[in-house]
């Protein structure tokens, strides 16, 4: 393996002889930090189709993230419920916070698996493994009679599905679009809404009309019937774009910029698993009802399944790093002016609404960002080692969130609500730096000199589409 690092990627505009002006990504070379940057030119891939069967394989993503991601958001029903009723005697608030928190990280811990698994079994086989993970694991949870029951079965089995399943399907939609891939990727992420959203209001209303086991195991049923379905219509693009499927690529920990999306992804799961988790206990804490917590928790992901495209679509318009920028600075803002004040129902849900539009969009942008960093061909392994970077932040970030928790009133939120959003907020500087040091190498490689972080850092707030 090279040890040099792997310079960044910059989109240039290419004029071809029918005039048609399209993005490719040239390969660059650095002789050192401040060095000389220089073009290389590189063999185009296909272009991807924008649009044809790629809206199936949409559709298809779509319900994979419903059925993934919007399971386990229903995990903050289950929480609230632990939380306020002895159902596994001895267990303490920290040991049901692990639980969420191991859900997260197992799925994103074995990612780099994933990667592998694809590449030598092909991505439906991942698939196929992690729904039968999942649906198995919920099914064993609604025997569960002792706390570290869950901590095996809907803790790490069910991350563990998740993750195969989810990591071997994210990287598609966008081999099948360019110029339409974030607005792309932001509706399939909007199926972590949609599901956010069914299983917030059913698995309420199954534990209190049925039973806890009988939620689990229906829960289980759907999933895996859905998922399946999606499973066989879900199509890739890999014979023509020969992507680098290595599960560790170690050459991009060398780039800056592939560090700053990094530090952008830890800083913001951090946050974000915090206020999914957080928030329905949070509106008990205020006087609402269980009921009353259920709703704000599905407000939450309509904000997300309503937001999520909007990211996407105004990531293709106005650029993606601005506009995730730009998101992940004002989750952190509404925190700081809607969260903290908020004392009543109507609030709670006008934040849930407002924040849940905005939060997720980290899960709208990792990939076309990491795309746009890295090059598509890189994509495979550069997701992976992002997965594997906030396996530690995610695994613990709810286990924080009640460490900090101070007793059991109306203000016993107060601290987890500001580390919230400064996690946001910290998440913003690092799409800042990494805005500034994809303007300072695009003008480095035009101007033939060498890159200047003086100017990198001033080029932070120039107005410009990146």
């Amino acid at each position: 393996m090279d040890a040099q690092p792997s310079p960044p990627l910059v989109l240039e505009k290419v004029e071809h002889e029918d005039g048609d002006a399209t993005p490719r990504e040239p390969s660059t070379t650095e002789n050192d930090y401040e060095g000389q940057v220089e073009k290389t030119p590189r063999t185009e891939a296909a272009p991807p189709p924008d649009g044809g069967y790629g809206w199936v394989v949409v559709a298809c993503g779509f319900w994979v993230c419903a059925m993934t991601w919007g399971v386990n958001a229903g995990y903050a029903i289950y929480l609230g419920y632990f939380l306020n009723n002895n159902i596994f005697p001895g267990a303490t608030k920290l040991e049901y916070a692990f639980v969420g928190g191991l859900s997260i990280s197992q799925a994103l811990m074995i990612a780099p698996a994933a990667t592998a698994l694809s590449r030598q079994y092909g991505f439906r086989a991942t698939m196929l493994l992690g729904v039968c993970l999942e649906s198995g694991a919920l099914i064993a949870a609604s025997f569960a009679n002792r706390i570290w029951h869950l901590f095996l079965t809907q803790g790490i089995l069910f991350g563990w599905g998740l993750g195969l399943t989810f990591t071997s399907s994210i990287g598609i939609p966008s081999q099948w679009f360019l110029k339409r891939r974030s607005i792309t990727n932001g509706i399939v992420s909007a199926g972590s809404g949609i599901g956010g959203i069914i299983w917030a209001l059913a698995t309420n209303s199954m534990i209190e009309s049925i039973s806890l086991a009988w939620a689990y195991r229906i829960t289980a049923i759907c999933l895996f019937v859905v998922n399946i379905v999606a499973t066989l219509f879900m199509r890739d693009r890999n014979k023509h774009i020969n992507p680098n499927q290595r599960a560790f690529d170690i050459s991009l920990l060398l780039r800056g910029d592939f560090l700053l999306i990094l530090a952008w992804a830890c800083f913001s799961l951090l946050g974000y698993i915090v206020l999914l988790y957080s928030l329905s206990d949070f509106s008990i804490s205020k006087g609402l009802s269980t009921h009353q917590a259920s709703i704000v928790t599905a407000v939450l992901s309509v904000g997300m399944t309503v937001g999520r495209p909007l990211v996407g679509y105004f990531s293709d318009s106005v650029g993606r790093i601005n506009m995730a920028g730009i998101a992940t600075f004002i989750t952190g803002l509404t925190c700081f002016i809607i969260w903290i004040p908020a004392q009543s129902y109507g609030v709670c849900v006008f934040f849930a609404l407002v924040n849940g539009a905005i939060c997720g969009s980290f899960w709208s942008c990792v990939g076309p960002l990491t795309a746009e960093v890295v090059g598509i061909a890189n994509l495979p392994s550069g997701l992976s080692l992002v997965w594997l970077s906030v396996v530690v932040p995610c695994t613990f970030a709810e286990a924080i969130a009640f460490a900090m928790r101070r007793g059991t009133g109306p203000s016993s939120y107060i601290i987890i609500q500001v580390f919230t959003g400064i996690m946001f907020v910290v998440a913003s500087v690092c799409l800042l730096l990494l805005r500034g040091l994809q303007i300072e190498k695009q003008r480095a490689i035009t101007e033939g000199r060498r890159l200047s972080v003086t100017t990198m850092l001033r080029c932070m707030f120039r107005i410009q589409r990146v």
